[in-house]
């Protein structure tokens, strides 16, 4: 939960700056055929996405991923699972977590439909705030692969012919959604849309 004095100026935020689909194809990132977003990435949003990133507060990933469900709701007829856009392993083991599997796990939760933590990042990339749009996508080229189960059911079977949905905190350019929807698409999936808590334009 968020802190009483906190929270109504957070549920506001994301209320009143509904993200909207960016439209015309030219201007989606390449393979995904949809992005929403929930807020604009300034003020209380930033504050709190940079409070679940950086300082340990992951109870901000409920109201948050809340956020993402009801803008998904509002705007999707559905979709077959989420997938976060996961962090690579050496920075999971400094902070102790993923903020994209905790978001997708409450958009999840509230959504009703089944989290696939099924990327993983094989590459460490440098941060994206500092790059511009070509550099981004040269950034995460090849940094996104499928995560092999432990079992027989491959990820090709599991992603054969579903609308899979990518969830993360931040979108500026797409670049990362893209890197991410291309090893899904790769492996069968029938689509790839992409939901976000806010978008830095």
């Amino acid at each position: 939960a968020v802190c009483p004095r906190c929270a109504p100026a957070l549920d506001a935020r994301l209320a009143l700056s509904p993200g909207v689909p960016i439209g015309l194809p030219a201007d989606l990132p390449p393979d995904i055929v949809q992005l929403e977003w929930c807020a604009a990435f300034g003020g209380t949003v930033r504050r709190a996405l940079h409070e679940l990133k950086y300082s340990g507060e992951r109870r901000l990933a409920e109201p948050l991923g809340a956020a993402i469900a009801r803008r998904w709701r509002r705007v999707a007829a559905g979709g077959d699972a989420l997938v976060p856009v996961p962090v690579h392993a050496d920075r999971l083991r400094r902070r102790g977590y993923d903020q994209a599997a905790l978001l997708a796990a409450a958009a999840g939760s509230e959504l009703g439909l089944p989290v696939a933590p099924i990327l993983e990042r094989v590459r460490a990339t440098t941060a994206q705030f500092d790059l511009d749009r070509d550099a981004r996508a040269g950034n995460v080229h090849g940094a996104f692969a499928l995560r092999r189960p432990p079992s027989a059911t491959t990820p090709q079977r599991l992603l054969a012919g579903r609308w899979i949905v990518l969830v993360d905190d931040v979108v500026t350019t797409g670049a990362t959604l893209s890197a991410c929807a291309r090893p899904l698409l790769e492996a069968g999936a029938l689509a790839v849309s992409a939901v976000t808590v806010a978008r830095e334009r």
